[in-house]
């Protein structure tokens, strides 16, 4: 009986003794809770790593497909309510040549006599002549072609811009790569600035038509054509009897028609066709500045 339990006291100790081997001690738990914290900082040292690696990284805008517009144009032409060469009517060739006496002789006689005239009426507000027998050209304003019925963009666009002082009105000239432009006068070609919010520099463009760029001029008085002087003044362009413009960039033009289309659409008119009018506004956007449409019109359906 001793024996038994002498037995049993001594696998007791042996369980006991075991289990002294798996106790976790006090240096295991500092040295886990010393390896939980460095594998802590090194994640939040990798994540912030990478935060700083990617605010670096600049991508290239997304280009955007070109919208090429084609509208028609009568050049010359005569303004009208068809397309019709216009020729001269015969009161206008008469005033060309020295009458004959045959000539003056029948005018005489035309004089006293009774002749019936007959007219060719059209449907349409225009006044009659007898000046010339053409009915004109119905086509719009601008360049001679047969293109789309498109109010040109140089028309139907007006970009606004909003600024406190001359400082920030050049920053968004300069970020859009607009420039300003004075033409007329005594001088001979196109004056050109560039560099406006540091230090604007001139050229001088003799062969005005090789600028192919779209250009715009105030149409109603705004302070900020005094920005424009000023700006053109301090890079030493002479200014008299000369008109200011904005010379806008080949990619600012097609995001502005690309900004403009995407308007119309989510107004229901998928079409330039349609478009009378669009108004740009240029707001402050992040670090920069963003055109955006704030009103826009349409044309009528014609019938």
């Amino acid at each position: 009986m001793a024996s038994l339990e002498h037995s049993q006291t001594d696998s007791v100790a042996a369980r006991d003794a075991e289990r002294e081997k798996f106790r976790i001690s006090r240096f295991d738990v500092v040295t886990s809770f010393f390896m939980a914290l460095m594998l802590f900082i090194g994640v939040f040292v990798f994540m912030l790593f990478i935060i700083w690696l990617t605010s670096r990284w600049t991508f290239a805008p997304v280009a955007i497909a070109p919208i090429i517009e084609n509208p028609a144009g009568r050049g010359d032409n005569a303004e009208g309510f068809e397309r019709d060469f216009e020729p001269p009517g015969a009161e206008e060739v008469e005033e060309l040549l020295e009458p004959t006496l045959q000539d003056t002789i029948e005018a005489v006689t035309d004089a006293v006599s009774s002749v019936a005239a007959s007219l060719t009426t059209n449907d349409t507000a225009a006044t009659a002549t007898t000046s010339g027998t053409g009915a004109g050209d119905s086509r719009p304003p601008g360049p001679e072609g047969e293109g789309e019925d498109i109010i040109p963009r140089f028309e139907r666009w007006q970009l606004n811009f909003t600024a406190r002082d001359i400082g920030s009105y050049s920053k968004q000239l300069d970020f859009y790569e607009i420039e300003l432009g004075a033409i007329g006068g005594s001088v001979q070609g196109v004056d050109v600035v560039n560099n406006l919010s540091k230090a604007p520099k001139s050229r001088l463009i003799v062969d005005t038509e090789s600028e192919k760029r779209l250009y715009f001029m105030f149409k109603t008085p705004s302070p900020l054509m005094q920005f424009d002087r000023q700006l053109l003044n301090s890079a030493g362009v002479n200014l008299n009897n000369r008109t200011m413009m904005k010379f806008i960039p080949t990619e600012l033009e097609n995001k502005l028609a690309f900004i403009e289309l995407e308007y119309s659409k989510s107004k229901g008119h998928p079409s330039v066709t349609e478009i009378a009018k669009t108004v740009f506004e240029s707001k402050s956007v992040g670090g920069g500045y963003d055109f955006e449409v704030t009103s826009q019109r349409y044309r009528k359906t014609k019938k």
